[in-house]
């Protein structure tokens, strides 16, 4: 029996998991998912959890239950990768052998390559960390709250800048604005990642206050003396720091010398095969591929990628590549939004945000569990 073998439970290989167990035939192919936790978290709820009060709980389900009835599910990690041997060595001491190797594995947070990052600075990027911004947020009593990136790349390029607009949002409800100073430090040349985009965040942060310095790629952290220094030369001090931590790519992917040297699996980035052994096939935020690593780029990936393994499988040509694809959403707070559709070929349209966009938004929170992972959408 040949095996195809999903490394994450996240949305894409979840996505992919459900696909092939739907259209594939049990003779054509057996299905298993490893994942190291069993559990699969909707990300993007971090920010409600800290600056709205948002169970944590409720972003979390057990994998299984998402997975359909056929997909194997292995609760391991996976510590190395052979790709001549074509298996996948496991923490638990086995050695999953697979034909086709689909890695999902997102990317891991490396606060530690940031000395000083965990006693200056607050983010959003886990439960635990969004807890501990919501605690600290609500015995804030004013002062220069700051909001930056520590490096490039990073999961989700509008997230700072939404979270400067819902800082701004926050102080606001809490009556505390006019104590507060924001200032959004930006390592590019503009205030958001999407120069088309650009321009209107620009203009809601000068609508709301918000100060912004672009050009500021953080260098170190000075908790002491609270104050954050750039490569450029200057120093910016904070009462309160909000950044964005280091990232790199899967662990295993760079300990099996299949990644670039941030550890990015690079795949090509139409057909998603990696680029040394096309058996294996990458997409999400562990990728080295030029669009968002977010679950929403992800999501459009897992279709190309499961319609890549159906033709192989069955000796078709690939029905799909990838073209790009992402459609996501930037909260400005107020209760107004802007949903941001592109591809590669295609940047977004600037639009204004408005009350639709932001109740599409919350519409796609509430109805993600039923509608995402399965594949339906």
């Amino acid at each position: 029996m040949k095996q195809i073998v999903i490394l994450g439970g996240g949305v894409g290989g979840t996505i992919v998991a459900n696909l092939l167990a739907r259209r594939l035939r049990p003779d054509e192919a057996a299905i298993l998912l490893i994942d190291k936790e069993g559990r699969h978290v909707y990300q993007p709820g971090f920010m409600q959890v800290a600056f709205e009060r948002k169970d944590p709980r409720r972003l979390e389900r057990a994998e299984r239950r998402l997975l359909r009835q056929r997909v194997r599910l292995v609760t391991d990690e996976a510590v190395r990768i052979d790709p001549v041997a074509r298996n996948v060595h496991l923490a638990g001491g086995e050695a999953v052998s697979y034909d086709r190797l689909v890695i999902a594995l997102g990317a891991r947070l490396v606060p530690e390559e940031l000395p000083g990052f965990t006693e200056a600075a607050h983010h959003f990027y886990t439960s635990d960390a969004s807890l501990k911004l919501r605690r600290a947020l609500e015995g804030f009593p004013g002062g220069r709250v700051v909001v930056t990136v520590a490096s490039v790349p990073y999961k989700c390029p509008p997230a700072p800048a939404e979270a400067a607009c819902q800082l701004d949002y926050y102080f606001k409800k809490r009556r505390i604005r006019d104590k507060v100073e924001i200032h959004f430090l930006s390592p590019l040349s503009r205030v958001f990642p999407l120069e088309s985009i650009s321009p209107i965040v620009e203009r809601l942060f000068a609508d709301h206050g918000i100060r912004f310095t672009i050009f500021f790629n953080v260098e170190s952290l000075d908790p002491a003396k609270k104050v954050v220094r750039s490569i450029e030369g200057e120093e910016v001090p904070y009462d309160l720091l909000v950044m964005v931590p280091p990232h790199r790519g899967a662990k295993v992917v760079e300990d099996s010398g299949l990644g670039d040297r941030g550890g990015w699996l690079p795949v090509d980035k139409h057909s998603l095969r990696s680029k040394g052994h096309p058996e294996i096939l990458g997409l999400g935020d562990c990728t080295d591929l030029p669009v968002s690593k977010s679950g929403a780029a992800a999501h459009f990936q897992a279709k190309v990628v499961a319609e890549s393994l159906i033709a192989d499988f069955r000796g078709t040509p690939a029905a799909r590549q990838y073209d790009g694809r992402v459609m996501c959403y930037f909260d400005a707070g107020y209760h107004k939004a802007m949903a941001m559709a592109f591809d590669y070929a295609h940047p977004p349209r600037p639009r204004e945000p408005g009350l639709r966009e932001w109740i599409g938004k919350r519409v796609l929170n509430r109805a993600y569990w039923t509608l995402v992972p399965s594949g339906r959408v």
